[in-house]
């Protein structure tokens, strides 16, 4: 991790957009290059961010994901981050595309269709591979230029271990998407079998107990 002064933070985020901020200060920025640079504030003096920073939770998630194949933000740095406030910060290639979130919202009723098979495929082989994605709904996930392949952004909240996840960790995956009303009528009401099949593809044997057990 590199150490980046106030002096050098400001440099950096020279003619940056700030897109998203908090009560501390903006949290992720496009800088003028087009890479993004993404802010942790430590908001308590003991925290987990104490023990591993979250931008190196960033950093080693997004790198370990790409290992297991699965697309997800280049990394070009770490940094700890040396002003008022402190923190860490994560510099990166942002992907491509918009969520899928949003794409859903603008897609035909087939097109949903098919992207909520793609997900539940997505969401099949992480968990296969042992990924658990705390945070995960249809907002972190990015539908990718022509619609060929869905990415994963925001994975600081995650998880990877060495054995695919047992039922009771995909069932608490699952309980979380059903937080966001939107999402739940997509993922869980109107193409719920759309969601069984995507994920049978990866994990059939998880199918009936996870998605076609009645609420």
């Amino acid at each position: 991790m590199q150490r980046l002064s106030a002096d050098q933070l400001q440099i950096l985020m020279h003619d940056s957009t700030v897109l998203e901020q908090d009560g501390l200060g903006p949290k992720v920025l496009r800088l003028k290059d087009g890479s993004f640079l993404k802010l942790f504030r430590k908001r308590r003096l003991f925290s987990s961010e104490t023990l591993k920073p979250y931008a190196v939770r960033f950093s080693e998630n997004a790198r370990r994901l790409q290992c297991l194949g699965f697309s997800t933000p280049q990394i070009i740095a770490t940094y700890r981050v040396e002003d008022e406030v402190n923190g860490t910060a994560v510099h990166y290639v942002p992907l491509p595309g918009d969520t899928l979130r949003k794409t859903l919202e603008e897609a035909k009723p087939e097109q949903q269709r098919r992207l909520i098979t793609q997900f539940g495929q997505l969401l099949g082989h992480l968990h296969e591979q042992g990924v658990y994605f705390r945070s995960i709904h249809l907002g972190n996930v990015l539908v990718l230029p022509n619609n060929e392949a869905l990415g994963l952004i925001d994975v600081a909240d995650m998880k990877v271990g060495r054995r695919p996840l047992s039922l009771s960790m995909r069932q608490r995956n699952l309980k979380h998407m059903r937080r966001y009303e939107k999402d739940g009528h997509w993922l869980f009401g109107l193409y719920r079998d759309a969601l069984s099949e995507g994920y049978g593809q990866y994990a059939p044997r998880f199918v009936q107990a996870l998605l076609l057990k009645p609420d």
